[in-house]
Formats: C-alpha cells, sequence, structure tokens
C-alpha cells in the first residue's frame, strides 16, 4: 500500500491534471474526496495520506519548484516500478528508472504533465 502524508502540486491546466491524477493515484487506491474553491483536487485512500493538485491560490501561474519532490513510499520494488511506469503511461516523463539506490532503497522518479517531480520508493 503506497503512503503519503500531504502533498501538493501546481496546475495550469486542471482538467489534464485531473485526468492524470484520476488515473495515476486511482491505480494505488486514492480516490478525489474535495474540490477546493480555488479550482483542484484533493485525493485520498483508506491508510493514506492526501494529495492534491491545485491552481495556485494567488491566481498566478503554477510553476514548478526547483529542487521540490513529493514521495510515494511502497512496499515492494515491484509495486515502485507499477507506479512510475503507470505515471508514464500517462504522459508523464521518466526522471529516473526504477531501481536500486544505494544498498537498502529502491527508487523510481517521473515528472507530472505539468514538470512536477515525484517518486515512488521502497526503503528497507
Amino acid at each position: 500500500m503506497a503512503a503519503v502524508s500531504y502533498i501538493t502540486v501546481g496546475t495550469n491546466d486542471l482538467e489534464r491534471a485531473k485526468t492524470f491524477y484520476d488515473a495515476l493515484l486511482g491505480s494505488i487506491g486514492m480516490r478525489g474526496v474535495h474540490e477546493p474553491a480555488q479550482g483542484g483536487r484533493l485525493y485520498a485512500g483508506r491508510g493514506t495520506g492526501m494529495f492534491g493538485v491545485l491552481n495556485p491560490h494567488d491566481g498566478g501561474k503554477a510553476n514548478v519548484g526547483n529542487g521540490v519532490m513529493g514521495g510515494f513510499s511502497f512496499d515492494t520494488p515491484e509495486e515502485v516500478a507499477a507506479f512510475h511506469a503507470k505515471a508514464l503511461e500517462l504522459g508523464g516523463t521518466d526522471e529516473g528508472a526504477p531501481g536500486p539506490r544505494g544498498a537498502t532503497a529502491y527508487f523510481a522518479y517521473f515528472r507530472d504533465p505539468d514538470g512536477n517531480k515525484l517518486c515512488g520508493y521502497r526503503l528497507g
């Protein structure tokens, strides 16, 4: 099961972002639970935190944060790889193929269609 505490990313194309995240997060059991007034969607699932894709609160253009990344933890390397593959299937771009990172970690990196960097990982 994936776990995330709370992450939000901005978008300049809300409908495209909702389509991407409905499918990606749906693949790990998360679903839309709230639509904020400024536009967006918050997702949650059993045993998970929350993830949000939002129009920026200040009304400005969404920009990708340099060095900002959100991560989703998984129980197995296979779940990490499947999450990464699903992101790419949905139009995300590869930022680091699934694989070992050090002796006890397994990570996979991708960007969503707006350029926000996310990863799936397993530690231990």
